[in-house]
């Protein structure tokens, strides 16, 4: 079948700064957002100290990585470099020395991203689709590199894109940055990709994506799929995206996306919920043995 055939090429590794992840069955990256202001009111951790304690429930929980960021991506006022840093690092120092489980920072801020690296971070979430700035810093580290599509800054509000095919244009996107970060020095080994749900994607698109997710793998890098909670889950659960559930009210409906997404062979989940996880755990063993 067609489908198995785009399945045999997923990725089977994906190296970070210290390690390299085998990524024959999926793993579940657990959030932590060291913010009052995230989208979900459940993952606030507020201060450093009390994200290290939600990390390490995380990891107890049985997630395999942890994922931390102290800006929330939605719109909102600039933050600077040195107070998101300040949450940040404390974090992922602590994290890194106390749980064992390979620790990426969330940001689009290169500036922030060296110095979360410094403290321990193997891998960076960026969040920014791909600057220059930190794909030189992410090439000086060796650390692992997740690449997000996005279509313009964080943090702006704009009306989603409009593509005639959304999985062709992320593919040629990706294909695009993929071949300028290899060229700025970061082996191709060490990126992952983000399809980037809820950002500047429509809801249409969004679906279709997911719907279309394993024909990424033509890419031939690793799925890092954030959809944990997102709002395109609450639209669907609604009947409009005006009208759509809040974060709170979209747990199982992460459940449900998150078995597909594993079913097209994504790699690694970025999820809030252990419920979630045991859909990756599950998913996962169905699909790939």
């Amino acid at each position: 079948m067609v489908g198995d055939a785009i399945l045999e090429t997923r990725a089977t590794t994906w190296s970070l700064r210290d390690r390299a992840l085998d990524l024959a069955l999926p793993l579940g990256a657990g959030i932590v957002n060291v913010t009052e202001n995230s989208f979900f009111s459940g993952a606030r951790s507020g201060t450093p100290e009390r994200a290290v304690e939600d990390g390490v429930r995380l990891v107890e929980a049985g997630f395999d990585m942890l994922d931390l960021g102290a800006v929330p991506a939605r719109s909102g006022p600039p933050v600077e470099a040195e107070e998101e840093a300040s949450r940040l690092v404390p974090a992922v120092a602590e994290l890194v020395e106390r749980c064992g489980v390979p620790v990426s920072a969330d940001t689009f801020a290169p500036e922030v991203a060296r110095q979360a690296i410094d403290a321990g971070a193997t891998a960076i979430n960026d969040i920014g689709g791909g600057d220059p700035a930190m794909f030189e810093v992410v090439s000086d580290s060796g650390c692992g590199y997740v690449l997000m599509h996005i279509e313009g800054r964080p943090r702006e509000d704009r009306p989603p894109s409009r593509f005639e095919d959304p999985v062709d244009h992320l593919k040629a996107w990706f294909d695009e940055r993929i071949t300028t970060a290899i060229a700025r020095g970061i082996p191709e080994e060490r990126i992952a990709i983000d399809p980037g749900f809820d950002f500047d994607l429509s809801l249409a698109d969004d679906l279709e994506v997911l719907r279309r997710l394993s024909e990424l793998h033509a890419l031939g890098r690793p799925l890092f799929v954030s959809l944990s909670r997102k709002d395109f889950l609450g639209a669907v659960l609604a009947g409009s995206w005006e009208e759509r559930l809040p974060a709170e009210q979209r747990e199982w409906a992460t459940c449900a996306a998150t078995a597909l997404a594993v079913a097209a062979g994504a790699h690694v989940l970025r999820l809030h919920d252990a419920s979630a996880l045991d859909a990756v755990r599950v998913a996962g063993r169905i699909a790939h043995g």
